[in-house]
């Protein structure tokens, strides 16, 4: 029985985030309790955050250097392993053909029955937030798992993958929850080794930091000490079922054709 539970592969799930920090500010949470659990969880970072800095001594090329390093730091502190950098200028990340490719291929690679990104449909954000969201979600669903799409992929071997459950972060409309309160010290510390974004003198004053976001969410009715998310599911197809308003048209159509006849 041992070897054949040993034989099970892990469950996958992949992050797909703009910038170095988004993680661990959205949902680090969240990967460290799934990692705990035995998930193997990919962090895809689209931007090195090659353009978030005041110093104006710190070219985009060292940045980028700087904040990948500091990503692979906080990805330790959570129980990540793997971090793929696509490296697209920050600021400048367009939702074309060539980019929702990357999205697909890395789908196809890492091969994740969950996808956590940006909700970008939320209105006002950072550009590259809304960006990322929506062609990490469009590649999830439909073109990661269709054939036809990005054909050339599936000629080299990298076959369809279906991504079916989708968390959405940062969204204004959160339905699903994730209690992370146990692993608000691990996130806290994951936080503080993007030295470079991170505004707080010491990891005390980010613990009152935290500390002061979940008493305003509680008092807000907000659950406290969690990270939530907007969730999708993209299951077997199944037939479109009528509105009750498209039914009582379609009985009025149907009532109206017969007293004709």
């Amino acid at each position: 029985m041992a070897d054949a539970e040993a034989a099970v592969e892990a469950r996958r799930a992949l992050v797909v985030m703009a910038h170095p920090d988004d993680i661990e500010f959205t949902c680090g949470g969240t990967v460290a309790q799934l990692s705990d659990e035995g998930w193997h969880v990919t962090f895809c970072l689209v931007t090195s955050g090659d353009k978030g800095t005041k110093d104006p001594k710190l070219g985009p090329a060292d940045l980028g250097a700087l904040r990948e390093a500091e990503q692979e730091a906080a990805s330790r502190e959570l129980g990540i392993r793997r971090c793929i950098f696509l490296r697209v200028p920050d600021g400048h990340v367009e939702d074309g053909s060539e980019f929702r490719g990357q999205m697909v291929r890395v789908l196809r690679d890492v091969r994740p029955e969950l996808l956590i990104t940006w909700d970008g449909y939320r209105g006002f954000n950072h550009r590259d937030h809304r960006t990322v969201g929506i062609a990490a979600l469009d590649a999830a669903f439909p073109l990661a798992r269709n054939a036809n799409s990005y054909a050339e992929q599936v000629a080299t071997g990298i076959e369809p993958v279906r991504v079916n459950t989708v968390l959405l972060a940062g969204s204004n409309e959160p339905n699903f929850f994730v209690d992370v309160s146990e692993q608000q010290g691990r996130r806290i510390d994951a936080l503080l080794r993007h030295a470079s974004q991170v505004q707080a003198a010491n990891r005390d004053e980010m613990v009152k930091r935290m500390q002061r976001r979940s008493e305003m969410a509680a008092r807000a009715g907000r659950v406290p000490w969690a990270e939530g998310f907007r969730r999708l599911t993209f299951g077997e197809a199944q037939p479109p079922r009528r509105s009750e308003a498209l039914r009582a048209e379609a009985k009025a159509r149907e009532s109206e054709q017969a007293s004709d006849g």
